[in-house]
């Protein structure tokens, strides 16, 4: 049946408004909202984040401009703003003038209201004014991308609601959501609350999980707390960065050069005694050792651990509710787990001795009153009497640190 010229435009209008330009059913938009919002993430963590705040890698300009025209259509950042909120918060991380962490603001504010606290931080002149250097400042980032930044998102309105029709607003919604869900609750949320450690630095980082894709390898908070200027993210043989993986892409392409990486600790020969060099090593490489130390203390806790529960020591409850904590920081160990854990140290010499060595290796590195020459002889002390300890672990490592080269 032929329909009247007016019966064929509603028809075309109805059919439009249903499906879009691209007639594409629900499961087929669903891929591509979850493609779109991965391309955005990636230009989080690619531009915003590894080359505009901690300048890990330089990209091309061609990939540059790629990356701030689709943060502009999709989630009307300013770069300035951006970078110099990440900045400070790496500055003043855990601190009051922190701009979103769980422990001055709370968890649930983070997690809830985690777009608010940005968007507050942003209208500070002194934050941008601090800590914006070497962010875009040409022509169309003045007179576009800052001035109008909202017209991005809603040119990507009227693009989604042409390509799915009235399902578009829901492509759009998720679009608009997904970053400050992801970015600014989820990792300045739970990137700082849940999740594990690698390297005990001085602020709360975890990391959420050690596969990082559906937040582009943000998910490896901890290792990039460790490491800021790196451009990769993942450390250990089980973890991935997709965002790494995009990058080395970009580099084969000619699009990017990765500037650092997570630098590794060598090893050579034993030296005699521990000189300038192992001190070199010791600094340059602190947080990997360190690392290995804790897992020799671990250990220390897990054989004191059956021994106690062989002997029938009373002890052996309070080391049991400590032995999560015993390579922590002193500073990080809850209030809740302090007595057990010095129980536990009490009824076991060679966890004591292990725990009151590591402080000390670690003193070597955050005393900064004292000269070169004295930290050395500090050192060179440190591993006479780990060796003479009796105790193997601390034996064993003496004799790794003594062959680390920087």
């Amino acid at each position: 049946m032929l329909l009247s010229p007016d019966s064929a435009v509603l028809y075309t209008v109805t059919e439009w408004l249903a499906h879009g330009a691209w007639r594409l059913v629900w499961w087929q938009v669903l891929l591509v909202t979850l493609a779109l919002t991965h391309v955005t993430m990636i230009s989080v963590t690619i531009f915003l984040h590894r080359h505009q705040a901690h300048r890990a890698l330089d990209l091309h300009p061609v990939a540059a401009h790629f990356f701030r025209f689709w943060l502009w259509l999709t989630t009307g950042q300013v770069t300035k703003e951006w970078a110099s909120i990440h900045r400070k918060h790496h500055a003043k991380c855990e601190q009051a003038e922190d701009p979103h962490s769980p422990h001055v603001y709370g968890i649930r504010t983070v997690l809830l209201r985690g777009a608010e606290l940005y968007r507050a931080e942003s209208l500070k002149p002194q934050t941008m004014e601090r800590y914006g250097h070497g962010t875009p400042n040409d022509w169309i980032e003045r007179n576009l991308y800052t001035r109008f930044s909202w017209y991005g998102v809603g040119l990507m309105l009227l693009i989604d609601l042409f390509l799915f029709g009235v399902l578009g607003l829901t492509v759009w919604a998720v679009q608009m959501a997904w970053t400050p869900i992801m970015a600014a609750g989820i990792i300045n949320g739970a990137g700082h609350y849940w999740g594990y450690r690698n390297f005990e630095v001085p602020d709360a980082s975890t990391n959420i999980s050690p596969w990082g894709i559906l937040i582009a390898g943000e998910e490896l908070h901890n290792n990039h707390h460790t490491y800021p200027t790196s451009a990769k993210l993942s450390v250990k043989p089980y973890e991935f960065d997709i965002g790494w993986m995009y990058i080395r892409l970009l580099q084969l392409a000619g699009l990017a050069r990765v500037k650092k990486t997570p630098p590794k600790a060598a090893y050579g020969a034993v030296r005699a005694v521990a000189d300038e060099k192992t001190l070199e090593a010791l600094i340059a490489n602190r947080y990997e050792i360190m690392a290995s130390y804790a897992k020799d203390v671990r250990r220390a806790a897990r054989l004191e651990f059956f021994d106690m529960k062989v002997r029938g020591d009373a002890a052996v409850t309070a080391l049991k509710a400590a032995r999560q904590w015993v390579h922590r920081d002193l500073e990080r160990i809850p209030a809740s787990a302090v007595l057990a854990l010095v129980t536990a140290r009490a009824a076991s010499p060679v966890l004591d001795q292990m725990l009151t060595m590591r402080e000390e290796l670690r003193q070597l590195w955050l005393n900064t009153s004292l000269s070169r020459d004295q930290l050395t002889l500090n050192l060179q002390q440190w591993c006479r009497r780990a060796e003479d300890s009796g105790i193997a672990l601390l034996h064993d490592f003496s004799l790794r640190l003594r062959a680390a080269r920087a």
